[in-house]
């Protein structure tokens, strides 16, 4: 692996929410539990998933209380990771069930980008250049 990747702690919602990313971006998912891995905790409480694909996120289910996702002044960036189209059907997909921040819509500087944050708490901002005019 060349970059960091994304690992979030789930408030016993790491099956659901990576599932979830899952649908969206597709890829392969894989879930472990405390129970396979011989760690402690709930047995079916997940010590360790990861979504690899077009989009990578790797998640496990919060030891303690007040240990799981709270996400203030970062986001996660889908500048120009697929054609428009998609990055739309993702933005909608994201915001079912969670917060639109920001319309995903052409902005004054030119390009087209929006924020939401979905219902397990990440902050998405998606985006994408508009595509240059045809030369006459």
């Amino acid at each position: 692996m060349t970059a960091p990747l994304v690992y979030v702690l789930f408030p016993a919602t790491a099956r659901e929410a990576l599932t979830f990313y899952a649908r969206i971006f597709g890829g392969e998912l894989s879930l472990h539990t405390n129970a396979e891995f011989g760690s402690g905790g709930a047995p079916d409480a997940i010590a360790h998933g990861m979504l690899d694909g077009v989009v990578s996120l790797a998640g496990a289910d919060a030891d303690l209380p007040g240990t799981s996702v709270r996400m203030e002044g970062m986001m996660l960036s889908l500048l120009g990771t697929a054609e428009p189209a998609r990055l739309h059907e993702w933005f909608d997909l994201l915001a079912a069930n969670g917060r639109i921040v920001d319309p995903l819509g052409p902005k004054p500087w030119g390009a087209s980008d929006g924020q939401v944050i979905d219902q397990y708490g990440l902050h998405w901002l998606i985006g994408y250049e508009p595509e240059p005019e045809e030369t006459k």
